[in-house]
């Protein structure tokens, strides 16, 4: 197992125990911050600050490497929701170098308020954290069409899609007709 730091002190119990979990599911998969950070979108830099709890992990990564571990992600989902509404929404002021682009103090600390006088930012505004949209490419393979009981607007939409790939499909067949018949009649 891994000699871990010390979590903050004045965590909420949620945050304490759900990070203490995330850390027990990483230590269980045997892999390093660089090995899990290959396996998940995610990167070792981003793993050390959601496994040492200064800054939530976004949903999806909690789905990766549930994935990597084998374990029910459903479990680790409901316990990354209850740390996450009570996860501290402050954090200290970053020191931003001197040529960051205007702007970057507010980007530093992505998805929470930046701190007790600096301005709000981005969905923390609303309330919450919001999820991470980045999703892996293999996880993208997996997704499903829509079932058949869809809306109608949902049906229109999905006839009209498979309605250009015909009419696509049809196009292309013709220039390669007619591409044949010019290499013919040149012959």
């Amino acid at each position: 197992m891994s000699a871990w730091q010390p979590l903050p002190a004045g965590l909420p119990p949620e945050v304490g125990h759900f990070v203490e979990q995330l850390r027990l599911l990483k230590d269980r998969t045997g892999l390093s911050l660089v090995a899990l950070g290959e396996r998940t979108a995610y990167s070792k830099s981003s793993w050390h600050r959601y496994l040492n709890a200064t800054q939530p992990p976004p949903r999806q990564a909690v789905v990766a490497l549930c994935r990597v571990a084998g374990t029910d992600a459903e479990r680790f989902c409901v316990r990354w929701e209850l740390a996450v509404r009570a996860w501290p929404r402050t954090v200290a002021p970053t020191a931003v170098p001197a040529t960051a682009p205007a702007g970057a103090a507010g980007r530093a600390g992505a998805g929470m308020r930046a701190g007790a006088n600096g301005p709000a930012d981005g969905p923390a505004d609303e309330g919450g954290y919001e999820d991470d949209p980045t999703v892996p490419w293999w996880d993208l393979l997996a997704e499903t069409p829509e079932p058949a009981s869809a809306s109608a607007p949902a049906r229109a939409s999905w006839a009209a899609s498979h309605r250009l790939l015909l009419y696509a499909l049809v196009l292309v067949l013709i220039l390669l007709l007619t591409a044949v018949i010019g290499a013919v009649t040149l012959a």
